[in-house]
């Protein structure tokens, strides 16, 4: 069986800082590495390390920064399915300081608006479960309304508001906010989403049904890189739908976000995440 992952993939320079620049400050790094990123991207390498197949549906296209992210993505099993493979222009790329001794980081990123995304003529078999990102929101629309005619599970990464959540929210199954997501009007329960998630960083998720709710404490550890962990949440989220029901699903994804970040770097936890998948 397959999870199908359908949205952002950038390329990220990560440096580890002992500490974060101030304005006009020059440092150097403890290390430098260079690897693909994006919600949807991480969500992806974290299905595939946890043991099931992941698709990742993104746009790269053919700029020579594009290899780095297909080699890194090649090199963790996730499969690509490119939907501008003519693009000249370069992927988004993102700038990234993690700070050595607590895991804080900062980030600059410009995301590549010039492809809002497109449905693939063709989709894998046995796909049991999708996420989507929102980033190209075309594709996003595409591939939700896909699975919903196959009673395919959808699950949301929703880390802000965007203009085509108008359209998405009631092909959504699951939808997984952070805490700093606004929805302007109606709640999104009462937009049509079945269940709310809403993850606070260290803090305890909140998960919400039209006739339950709770809220699940996050294991307590101390955190060595947090760039990536909410994307790696998602993607133990995603691929616990249907192993699991609430709450254990949020639990699953908590214990897989806390061991990623006992790991410096963006691929170093993929070995000790993948102990965590259910065979």
């Amino acid at each position: 069986m397959t999870v199908l992952l359908a949205g952002l993939c950038t390329v990220d320079l990560v440096q580890r800082v002992a500490e974060l620049p101030s304005p006009g400050e020059k440092v150097q790094s403890l290390g430098v590495e260079v690897a693909a990123g994006g919600p949807a991207t991480n969500a992806a390498v974290t299905v595939a390390a946890l043991g099931e197949e992941a698709v990742l549906v993104t746009a790269l296209g053919r700029h020579p920064l594009a290899g780095l992210a297909r080699a890194d993505l090649s090199a963790h099993g996730v499969r690509i399915v490119d939907i501008a493979p003519e693009q000249d222009e370069p992927p988004a790329v993102s700038a990234v300081a993690v700070r050595d001794r607590d895991g804080e980081r900062t980030v600059v990123s410009r995301n590549a608006g010039a492809n809002p995304g497109a449905m693939p003529s063709e989709l894998p078999d046995g796909v049991r479960a999708v996420l989507v990102d929102g980033h190209l929101p075309r594709l996003a629309l595409g591939v939700a309304r896909w699975a919903r005619e196959r009673g395919v599970p959808v699950v949301l990464d929703a880390g802000s508001w965007k203009p085509v959540l108008d359209e998405l929210l009631p092909l959504v199954d699951i939808a997984a906010c952070s805490a700093q997501f606004r929805a302007p009007g109606p709640g999104l329960l009462e937009r049509g989403v079945p269940t709310v998630v809403v993850t606070n960083g260290p803090g305890p998720v909140r998960w919400e049904t039209s006739d339950d709710a709770g809220e699940i404490e996050v294991p307590r550890m101390p955190a060595v890189d947090t760039l990536g962990a909410g994307d790696v949440w998602h993607g133990a989220l995603v691929y616990g739908v249907g192993r699991f029901g609430l709450p254990e699903l949020i639990r699953f994804a908590n214990e897989v976000a806390a061991e990623k970040v006992r790991h410096a770097g963006p691929r170093t936890w993929v070995p000790e995440v993948g102990k965590l998948g259910v065979r």
